[in-house]
């Protein structure tokens, strides 16, 4: 047969010849134990089942570094982008060792982060949970006073003051949760308490219009006009001082808007505390004002 002429008469290859293997050979399986999930109990659009699942299998928790999680979570607060935010904060809280204050913290955040999307329910599960990890830590006035926040946004007002309360009693020097306590008892007519918890947020450091606004509103439901007049003046002056601020910023080529940890909005609401470790040690307002 010439190189040129097909060789038509090629006969197949034979492959080797064997015992095979047993159907249920396991080691051929694509679907090992530990992804199996029951259905009931998984959402089967949700696409981070899988990827969860995964990492528990191939990630142990030794290898993930939970501080840069959280670092790279508040930047996404920082820039509003507040879905990522929420998701690389539930991955911290669950890479962090179990009951830590790692955890307790990544699942604070994680509810600001909710809050600033208006998911309340989400918000509060997340300060449930954080609370559960540790009801009487550094991070526990943070979570207490998001929640009451976020019960009051939610509607659930009759529980919003006992987590204020709690807030206060947990660390008298955090001034987001005076004015919170504050606007709940103005709520509630009890106006002199009121008036004293303001001032305690303004002397710690919260001096921004909003809390002065409501000092006013008290101070002028009390029958004291000079001084709820005083206030509400001072306000205004806070309010044109933040706009000429602002424009400045913008014509120097400044961001000039604020992210988390930055006061804003209509006043008349209580607030949120800020992520911790964006506080630096202080609590700021979160824009819920």
């Amino acid at each position: 047969m010439s190189d040129e002429e097909p060789d038509t008469e090629r006969k197949p290859h034979q492959f080797s010849e064997g015992q095979g293997l047993d159907e249920d050979y396991e080691e051929f399986t694509l679907d090992p134990e530990e992804l199996n999930a029951d259905p009931s109990q998984v959402d089967p659009v949700d696409t981070r089942v899988l990827t969860d699942l995964l990492d528990e299998r191939n990630i142990p928790k030794d290898r993930v570094d939970v501080e840069s999680l959280m670092e790279v979570g508040l930047s996404y607060m920082g820039i509003n982008r507040f879905e990522e935010a929420t998701e690389t904060f539930a991955r911290a809280a669950q890479f962090a060792p179990d009951d830590s204050l790692d955890e307790q913290e990544a699942w604070t955040n994680k509810g600001v982060a909710h809050a600033q999307l208006e998911e309340w329910d989400e918000a509060v599960g997340a300060y449930r949970e954080a609370l559960r990890i540790d009801d009487d830590s550094e991070h526990a006035a943070s979570a207490e006073t998001n929640l009451a926040y976020a019960l009051h946004e939610s509607g659930r007002t009759e529980q919003a003051l006992e987590h204020a309360e709690r807030a206060v009693e947990i660390d008298p020097r955090f001034p987001q949760a005076w004015y919170n306590r504050g606007f709940f008892l103005v709520e509630r007519g009890l106006l002199e308490d009121a008036v004293t918890a303001f001032d305690n947020a303004i002397r710690l450091g919260m001096r921004n219009a909003e809390v002065l606004e409501e000092k006013a509103r008290a101070l002028d439901e009390l029958g004291r006009e000079d001084e709820a007049e005083q206030a509400a003046e001072r306000a205004e002056e806070i309010r044109k001082e933040a706009e000429q601020e602002m424009v400045r910023e913008q014509s120097e080529g400044g961001a000039g808007g604020m992210g988390a940890g930055g006061a804003g909005g209509p006043g008349g609401a209580p607030g949120g505390a800020a992520p911790d470790r964006d506080r630096g040690g202080d609590d700021l307002d979160l824009g819920g004002l």
